[in-house]
């Protein structure tokens, strides 16, 4: 009994979650961009997100020109699917309206050279990539198993030992951009002004000055200060209420 309890308690939050978004689409497309937000953040209320919810909701505050909102909620949408190209590119036009041009200077070192080159793929589409390869490595050994002839049975074993190589390096590629993607904690900031500190306290002198939808990268923690660092290299600490962590 409480089984069938909970599978239709499951189902009436899916069904409101489908009618809010639902909503949401149709608020949109009249241009009650206002009530669309409201609708969308029912949804997120209820315990349910997806990148096209995010994505609807960066649009949303997109059109009412809110900066840091777009920008916040197109980073969650291009987290969950970040191989969006349609994210990718209403983000940089949400990028666009923010007052500060930071640089982004490329990272160096083995580990950062080592991710770029990873980061050409989520670490979902890794996993993705190397079940691929293992699904090609069973063909081969059914083919290896069945074959009749020696030299397709060479040929088959061969296949199977590269396309095992490559699977495993695939599976590792997964495991280290998952690990260099839980080590980043991107934060986007929604005051209107926000001052990064040289210290964690209101006394201690400004490195630089930061503006709504501006992007930061949490490092560390320390009662209500948060040490950030821009994409130009540059960190100091700023108050925690002036940003809001993407994940």
């Amino acid at each position: 009994m409480k089984k069938l309890v909970y599978v239709l308690l499951f189902l009436s939050q899916l069904s409101w979650a489908n009618t809010g978004f639902e909503a949401g689409n149709d608020w949109y497309k009249k241009g009650n961009y206002n009530q669309a937000i409201l609708a969308y953040e029912s949804v997120l209320e209820s315990h349910k997100e997806s990148a096209d919810l995010y994505f609807n909701l960066g649009n949303c505050y997109y059109k009412l020109n809110k900066v840091a909102p777009a920008i916040y909620n197109y980073e969650k949408a291009l987290f969950l699917n970040p191989d969006d190209v349609e994210i990718q590119n209403n983000l940089k036009f949400a990028n666009k309206m923010t007052i500060d041009e930071i640089k982004v200077v490329p990272k160096v070192g083995f580990a950062h050279m080592l991710q770029g080159q990873l980061s050409v793929f989520h670490y979902d589409s890794w996993a993705w990539i190397a079940v691929c390869f293992s699904f090609v490595f069973l063909a081969c050994f059914i083919g290896y198993y069945f074959s009749p002839y020696a030299a397709k049975k060479r040929l088959f074993f061969v296949g199977m030992f590269v396309l095992l190589f490559v699977a495993l390096c695939t599976v590792v590629a997964a495991v280290i951009e998952k690990k260099f993607s839980n080590s980043e904690h991107p934060a986007i900031v929604f005051a209107e002004m926000a001052s990064v500190k040289s210290e964690p306290k209101q006394a201690a002198t400004e490195v630089v000055l930061l503006h709504e939808g501006a992007k930061v990268f949490v490092l560390d923690s320390l009662d209500n200060w948060k040490k950030v660092q821009l994409t130009d290299g540059t960190e100091g600490w700023i108050n925690q209420e002036f940003i809001r962590q993407v994940y």
